[in-house]
């Protein structure tokens, strides 16, 4: 088993490397560009190819062989997307996906993949664990948004960039309260909403409205996340 997660750690590694720190931006311009006719394209597929090989050893050629093909195959798809955020998570995913599948190719333990699946699904930390992360995020947001209302509504309409920026501003900050409430750092709390306060507060030209609307959403959101993170630890 140690082996195996090892394996699977030096090939994310190689992943992590070859797409962000050994990848120019004139490569992914070029591909941008060319696509498939792009010659950084199959340089950068062979690069990433070699440096899983390098790590987890030439034995395994036929994972580093399903690696610098669909590495390829999966760039150059996305070279033809525009540059969202989903398609960039779509693109990570497939990667990713990829690396697994290389993984039970490379090993073929069937049984230990159902035993840990088995155990994960039957254990009710994780499942609570997992539903009050997915509540922090958009039914929170959404809940706090009816919360909120009455302000938000008197915003100026130039400033409905600032509804959208503090969506996800308020998704980030809860995950991380939550997981701050899970992990007993209350302080670290209290670090975070000083720290925003601080930003929030030496903004120029604030409006009344926009101060109280900023204010009652911080403290609405992180009391979200810290009574779900109370809920989540009293349950299990």
């Amino acid at each position: 088993m140690i082996t195996e997660a090892v394996w699977l750690t030096k090939l994310v590694l190689a992943h992590l490397l070859t797409d962000f720190v050994l990848q120019p931006a004139s490569w992914v311009a070029d591909r941008n560009e060319k696509h498939f006719g792009s010659g950084k394209l199959y340089l950068h597929g062979l690069v990433t190819a070699v440096v899983a090989g390098i790590f987890i050893g030439w034995a395994y050629w036929p994972a580093v062989s399903i690696i610098l093909v669909t590495h390829i195959l999966i760039d150059g798809w996305k070279s033809y997307r525009p540059g969202k955020v989903s398609y960039f998570l779509i693109d990570q995913l497939l990667h990713l996906a990829v690396i697994a599948v290389c993984w039970g190719i490379s090993f073929q333990d069937l049984p230990l993949v159902r035993s840990l699946l088995n155990r994960w699904n039957g254990d009710l930390h994780n499942w609570v664990v997992l539903a009050a992360f997915v509540f922090v995020t958009s039914p929170a947001g959404i809940l706090i948004g009816q919360l909120t209302g009455q302000w938000s509504k008197k915003i100026d309409d130039a400033d409905n960039s600032l509804a959208h920026a503090g969506k996800w501003i308020g998704i980030a900050e809860r995950i991380i309260v939550l997981i701050l409430v899970l992990q007993n750092q209350y302080s670290a709390i209290g670090l975070l909403v000083t720290a925003k306060g601080i930003i929030r507060f030496n903004e120029k030209d604030r409006q009344e409205v926009k101060t109280e609307y900023l204010v009652i959403g911080t403290l609405v959101s992180i009391g979200t996340a810290i009574v779900v993170g109370l809920i989540v630890k009293g349950l299990v």
